[in-house]
């Protein structure tokens, strides 16, 4: 069976043919060919029809340029299996996956900036030093302002910012209330009070029997 007339390869190759002629006779001065005088009343071609193999000999062929341009080397999951296949079909596995991919919380700003700010004495309570106290506050007051920023939809946030001073020194007095030690405090202090209760006891033993004395 021959070749059909209208063959996208047939016609590709003879394109690159002319061409390269016609680049042959600019180079050489030469005049281009004058139109044949039949040209109009050549008779259409028959349209071309693909056959079957066509589509996956094209695919074929771009995925093997691809491979030869090395556009599939180091990827991510060579080697791996991939995620998320569990052998039943998820209609909302593109959501989860983009969920899980950008680490979306599903919980508004405005929502999450107030619950934290509810819980924020027992998360400072947990911190051991002054320094990672005053990273926490700046951290937490730096995503307040950026949140009030946000041109978005939903509630508007509302909850204030924190003081970064005060918020230490409650911190603190909590430490010091609940006999944790606070630091930089002035070392030896509790006994020093301890010490002068203790001075001012004898003192107190003394008015007392003197005042039964008399």
């Amino acid at each position: 069976m021959g070749e059909p007339e209208d063959d996208p390869v047939r016609r590709a190759a003879q394109y690159r043919v002319d061409r390269e002629a016609d680049r042959e006779r600019s180079e050489q001065g030469l005049p281009a060919p004058a139109p044949r005088e039949d040209d109009d009343e050549e008779p259409p071609r028959p349209r071309y029809t693909p056959v079957p193999g066509d589509r996956q000999r094209f695919i074929d062929t771009v995925i093997d340029q691809a491979v030869r341009r090395g556009e599939f080397d180091d990827l991510p999951l060579a080697g791996k299996p991939i995620p998320g296949i569990s052998g039943t079909h998820d209609p909302d596995w593109w959501l989860k996956s983009l969920v899980e991919r950008e680490q979306i919380t599903g919980v508004l700003p405005s929502a999450q900036l107030r619950a934290e700010s509810r819980a924020m004495h027992a998360t400072l309570d947990r911190e051991p030093t002054e320094a990672r106290v005053r990273e926490i506050l700046e951290e937490f007051n730096a995503r307040m302002v950026d949140a009030r920023r946000q041109l978005r939809g939903g509630p508007p946030v509302v909850t204030p910012t924190r003081d970064v001073e005060a918020e230490v020194a409650a911190w603190r007095e909590r430490r010091a209330a609940a006999g944790l030690p606070v630091p930089g405090g002035a070392p030896g202090a509790g006994a020093a009070s301890r010490s002068d209760g203790g001075a001012a006891a004898p003192e107190a033993r003394s008015r007392r029997r003197w005042w039964r004395r008399a």
